[in-house]
């Protein structure tokens, strides 16, 4: 008897404005629907989450792909991974410039070169020699990130303030089971309006912004990359899952604590926002006293595995 496929897709940690709540929830559900399709199909993990990712992408909505926020000289810089449970092939892209759909050329990088990233101009030539296409830079250029962009100036606000409003947009990601029971785990982001040009956050980091190891579960992280970044986070949670699946919540919390001391940090208040019947606990979120937010979404391996789909 196959694995039940699970899908579970997240546009990421911020608060949400009254404006965008309905369209939101609209771009995950169609999100859910384009990768689930492919798990329906008897499609593998790994397309399941290119596809849901993909589809974030395309909505400007999100900040990834088409609703990307702009650095601080104005445009766009897109970073995004995907992983493949199965053999830990990972491949990843970072501060790419006008590839509308970054979660699908780390999906080239990952088959068709010996490395996990890729980056800048020399992410853009290889690109451009697979035929991958590119769009005009403008075209990921929303109204909506120009005016935010022009605000965030305007009051010369920081990377480190925006985060600690709630107000910012961040990553988008899938995780997946396929009914061989592989697991995939996809990552996409256009970063922090006004960053600094050429700044990479955790997103495209091997174990930072996503992870996924057929014998433990896999994992796609949103929030404040350099703080996640300081100490790996998408792995550590895994690791610690590995120590013993029956305290995975536990497992969760206990590194999002340490993610916080390490990042200097108050200490954290959680709040288990939605639990699901196993094997499936869809998300975590934290938020420290400064508001800071981490989400992560992760799907876990049992020996009786019981997928729902979300």
């Amino acid at each position: 008897m196959g694995t039940k496929p699970v899908l579970v897709v997240h546009g990421g940690a911020w608060a949400v404005p009254d404006e965008f709540t309905e369209r939101s929830i609209l771009g995950v559900k169609n999100a859910v629907k384009s990768g689930f399709a492919v798990l329906e199909m008897g499609g593998s993990s790994m397309k399941a989450v290119e596809m849901a990712v993909q589809a974030l992408e395309d909505d400007t909505v999100f900040d990834a792909g088409h609703g990307a926020v702009l650095n601080a000289d104005g445009y766009v810089e897109l970073d995004a991974i995907i992983m493949n449970g199965k053999t830990l092939a990972a491949g990843a892209v970072s501060c790419i410039r006008n590839i509308s759909n970054p979660v699908t050329f780390a999906c080239s990088v990952l088959e068709k070169t010996p490395y996990v990233m890729l980056t800048g101009l020399g992410a853009n030539q290889f690109a451009e020699k697979l035929g991958i296409p590119q769009v005009p830079a403008e075209e990921l250029v929303t109204d909506h990130a120009k005016a935010e962009w022009e605000q965030y100036r305007k009051y010369k606000q920081t990377v480190k303030s925006l985060f600690n409003t709630e107000l910012v947009h961040d990553t988008v990601g899938a995780v997946a089971i396929d009914c061989e029971g592989n697991m995939a785990c996809a990552t996409s982001t256009g970063g922090i309006t006004n960053k600094m040009v050429g700044r990479v956050g955790d997103t495209p980091v091997i174990g930072s912004g996503g992870y996924a190891d057929n014998l433990v579960g896999a994992v796609s992280a949103t929030g404040h990359g350099e703080s996640i970044m300081k100490v790996t986070l998408a792995r550590l949670i895994l690791f610690h899952m590995e120590q013993d699946l029956q305290t995975t919540r536990s497992s969760m919390c206990g590194s999002l604590h340490y993610c916080a001391e390490v990042g200097e940090q108050p200490p954290l208040r959680h709040q288990l926002l939605t639990s699901l019947p196993d094997p499936v606990e869809p998300f975590l979120q934290v938020k420290l006293q400064r508001k800071l937010q981490i989400l992560l979404f992760t799907i876990w391996r049992r020996e009786s595995m019981d997928g729902e789909e979300l």
